[in-house]
């Protein structure tokens, strides 16, 4: 089991420091031996978890879509804002992600990676939360989800290439909400719109509500796993 967990570890050491790598170089400028350096991990632990450069980006794409995991909520379509503003959030400072974006955009990653499977899962994803947003009054009639995904994923992507190019996305968090100003309107129904919350510190107040909730959680075990003298 020791074993086991350290394999884990070292696993996301591994992508984590691919991850960095790949966002500050791009794909082709990158070599595994920068990636070595930058996560001291010997090359035959990293050849143990990814037999190639393509396979390690291939890994650090497929760890994008985890990063908007957000607590479900009763309105699916703030749960829906909830996963843009977090990750929003998250590619301030998380250099997997930010890598697994990189590589998804970058025209130099080639032809035999799966460039286009983070946006097939984020369809997916987001496309059956809005199906559960219409099943439960709160579209307009016209909005179609699958089209609505895409021109939101698409919108996200732009704008957060334009945030990294102009202020490393510092700002990325307003354009969200100018950009769901502009979408909100034209997919909810009005009686919805006052209680949706866009505003640009969600993706701060979200991942604040996470780790409050992982931090209660943590405790509560460490409280169960306790010898009953010293709980």
């Amino acid at each position: 089991m020791a074993r086991q967990e350290r394999a884990i570890r070292t696993r996301r050491v591994i992508l984590e420091a691919a991850g960095a790598v790949f966002d500050e170089h791009g794909y082709a400028s990158t070599t595994i031996a920068m990636v070595l350096e930058r996560a001291e991990v010997t090359k035959g632990a990293l050849y143990f978890h990814f037999p190639s450069k393509e396979s390690l980006a291939q890994a650090v794409l497929a760890e994008q879509v985890l990063f908007g995991s957000v607590p479900s909520r009763g309105c699916k379509l703030q749960e829906v804002i909830d996963m843009t503003f977090a990750v929003g959030q998250r590619l301030r400072s998380n250099a997997l992600l930010r890598g697994g974006v990189r590589l998804a955009v970058d025209q130099e990653t080639p032809a035999g990676i799966d460039r286009g499977e983070p946006f097939r899962q984020w369809s997916r994803r987001l496309t059956a939360l809005l199906e559960q947003a219409a099943e439960q009054g709160e579209l307009l009639p016209t909005v179609r989800p699958a089209e609505t995904v895409d021109l939101l994923v698409g919108s996200f992507t732009g704008i957060q290439l334009m945030s990294r190019a102009l202020t490393d996305r510092a700002d990325l968090g307003q354009r969200l909400a100018v950009l769901w100003a502009h979408m909100l309107p034209s997919i909810a129904v009005p009686g919805l719109l006052p209680g949706l919350d866009s505003r640009a510190d969600r993706g701060v107040r979200v991942l604040a509500e996470i780790e409050t909730a992982e931090d209660a959680e943590s405790a509560e075990g460490a409280g169960e796993r306790a010898p009953a003298g010293v709980r």
